[in-house]
């Protein structure tokens, strides 16, 4: 038995009062005289003796009563653990609440949040007022980095909202840790408040603070049902005006139940594009597709919508991506425009085609066009390689066709200085391409039923291509022998292909086989800069956008579409990019513009983190086995019982309070001492 005020024994010295009074009878006795003398002794006698028993046992009586009262202001308690609170010590206590999405479920007492912070509040009512209090989330505000008041914290309680960033165990630890070490205190204790996701307690790592005593508390939700939307991604990597567009959209049912006919829709630029329904079964995933068509060019942001209820944050995915009106590919020539290129090219009405002498060449203009293609230059002088070096490494397309009277030196100079195939050597013999590369996303949706045996162009004499060491280059084409015919590689934020022989029928059959045209086609369509169809809040926050032609003193802003929310990013200047960097600024998923000059150039869209979609929690007895595998020896779980949380929380703070048994004890010795003097009469 421990006490909380134990001061308060000094007290017992009180007990001697009722001894002395006992001790010094200040009775007065009357004289009574009677005839018989014999009598009068003997009765005298066993009087004395009653009345000293009575005097003995109130005596006792009355000092008891003051033990027990002096008991019940020193608050006597029977400890029932040592990890929380330590009344008569200066205590320190941080409380962490979970406000991720997945605590808008419902739980046998409401929302989880509600309960959650209706806890937060029972821990402080259990603590002194002079303890101090700190409250995280999972927003790690700098408001909350300090220790407040206990009339302070519960404030700040009444502010917690529900946020995108998710936070594991280690964490919320270190930080609940760092900020225990800012002030020092006799008692340091940390509570941890959450459903406790799977993807909290992974890998946990116990503190380096052993003073630190850390409380696990669950709240648990009574449906843990949920559908969502985990991503999209389109068919085709390029979208074009007036084509028929699939749209994917990947399906989450985080659930034991077989849902039917869960309705989607797809609204772009506000317009409702297309609808359907979907069956899926329970932890399963499902993709279904939507088709719809481009009616117009530019910046084209959409919304993917289902029902879901109550976790409805991941009910909307948003997504941007550009139409192209046109895709630019320029051909710099060495031995004059070629009949082949201008055949495919200059009568299609998505692409600009432009040819141009490499002598009269404006280097500024390159930066303009989304495919190069150098067409028989004889020697590449070293300003036009650095140039479209630059280009390359923006994000540009360069297709490499060499000249029957090619400058091999020249030629590897600025193929070597990219890290990729370089030439060597013409072979004369006479080969046919052997193998084409139909898994390559240059060949996605040419062939709907490859043949088993295509026809394959022949090859009368070819220029060989060597392939450096630590190459990451992928063959599109090789001939019989095992030389590459027509290769391609990836070259900073572009690609370069690379052929082996020129578009002349002296060299092959490719020009004029059917197989140049899809080819050709395809590389001029897939040259159009790619931007990501939507970020994760949080996570992949980096925006990379083209910027050649953007002033120095121009600012960027990025702008929520559907109300004033709006803030300027960082930028980073790299070669002819930006990269943007919004720093947590967005907390809101939706569709934002990004606008420079007050013109909006680009769409960009951000979703909420589908971490959270997951409803899969760790129950209480998987929590004890996780704390015990990894060592955790001062992280316990804190559970009520039948009896309330906060009675709970008072009994493994305070203890089993006995004060009330002792004023019961009180009140018995002085009922006693009162029954004992009415009814004794000695």
């Amino acid at each position: 038995m421990e006490f909380v005020n134990p001061g308060i024994l000094y007290g017992l010295f009180a007990v001697s009062i009722p001894v002395i009074i006992h001790l010094f009878n200040f009775r007065r006795f009357r004289k009574v005289y009677f005839t018989n003398v014999e009598f009068i002794k003997e009765l005298k006698q066993e009087t004395q003796k009653q009345s000293r028993l009575k005097h003995l046992i109130v005596l006792l009586m009355r000092m008891l009563a003051i033990v027990m009262l002096v008991f019940v202001f020193a608050r006597p308690y029977i400890p029932v653990s040592e990890n929380l609170i330590q009344p008569h010590k200066h205590n320190n206590i941080s409380i962490y609440i979970d406000n991720s999405f997945s605590m808008q479920a419902d739980s046998e007492k409401g929302i989880l949040m509600n309960n959650a912070i209706e806890k937060a509040r029972e821990i402080a009512s259990v603590y002194k007022s002079s303890d101090r209090f700190s409250l995280l989330t999972n927003d790690f505000e700098g408001r909350h980095q300090r220790f407040v008041s206990k009339e302070e914290f519960l404030d700040l309680l009444d502010e917690v909202a529900y946020t995108p960033i998710v936070r594991n165990f280690n964490e919320v630890v270190l930080r609940q840790t760092d900020l225990q070490k800012m002030e020092p205190a006799v008692v340091k204790t940390s509570f941890l408040i959450s459903d406790f996701q799977e993807h909290f307690l992974m890998d946990p790592i116990a503190s380096d603070d052993t003073s630190l005593n850390t409380w696990l508390i669950p709240v648990q939700s009574l449906n843990a049902d949920n559908v969502y939307i985990d991503s999209c991604w389109f068919e085709s990597p390029v979208q074009q005006t007036g084509q028929n567009v699939k749209l994917n959209v990947g399906i989450q049912n985080s659930s034991k139940n077989q849902l039917e006919k869960i309705p989607a829709k797809l609204v772009v630029n506000g317009s409702q594009k297309a609808i359907a329904s979907f069956d899926i079964g329970p932890d399963s995933e499902k993709t279904i597709e939507l088709f719809f068509t481009n009616q117009s060019a530019g910046i084209q942001q959409g919304v993917l919508e289902i029902n879901d209820y109550p976790v409805s944050f991941d009910d909307k995915f948003y997504f941007s991506y550009y139409v192209s009106p046109f895709i630019n590919v320029l051909s710099i020539n060495g031995n004059g425009e070629n009949f082949y290129l201008n055949s495919l090219f200059r009568n299609d009405t998505v692409i600009r085609f432009e040819n141009v002498h490499e002598g009269r060449l404006d280097y500024s203009s390159l930066q303009n066009f989304e495919l190069i293609v150098l067409n028989e230059l004889i020697s590449i002088s070293s300003g036009l390689s650095m140039e479209i070096h630059r280009f390359v490494e923006n994000g540009g397309h360069l297709l490499v066709v060499p000249s029957i009277d090619i400058d091999l030196a020249s030629y590897n100079e600025m193929l070597g200085a990219a890290g990729v195939c370089t030439y060597a050597e013409a072979d004369t013999g006479k080969l046919g391409v052997s193998y084409i590369n139909l898994d390559h996303p240059l060949y996605n949706g040419v062939f709907d039923d490859p043949p088993e045996n295509m026809d394959l162009p022949d090859v009368h004499k070819h220029y060989i291509l060597r392939v450096p060491s630590r190459s990451t280059q992928e063959k599109l084409m090789e001939l019989q022998n095992g030389d590459l015919f027509l290769n391609t590689q990836a070259v900073g934020q572009g690609r370069v292909y690379i052929s082996a022989v020129p578009l002349n029928p002296d060299f092959s059959e490719f020009p004029q086989h059917p197989l140049f045209v899809p080819t050709l086609y395809k590389m001029a369509v897939s040259s159009i800069a790619q931007q990501e169809l939507y970020y994760t809040i949080g996570e992949n926050e980096l925006i990379r956008i083209e910027s050649a032609n953007r002033q120095p003193d121009e600012i960027y802003t990025i702008k929520k579409d559907d109300d004033m929310y709006e803030f300027i990013p960082e930028v980073r200047k790299t070669g002819h990019s930006d990269e943007l960097f919004v720093h947590g600024q967005v907390i809101e998923a939706g569709n934002y513009s990004l606008i420079s000059s007050g013109q909006r150039i680009e769409g960009l869209s951000f979703n909420f983190n589908r971490t959270e979609s997951e409803m899969i929690f760790n129950s209480p007895d998987e929590i004890e086995t996780i704390l015990k595998d990894n060592n955790l020896y001062n992280v316990s779980l804190l559970q009520s019982g039948k009896e309330p949380f906060v009675q709970t929380l008072t009994d493994m703070s305070r203890g089993i309070q006995l004060w009330k048994w002792f004023v019961l004890a009180a009140l018995l010795f002085l009922l006693g001492e009162v029954v004992l003097l009415r009814l004794w009469k000695s």
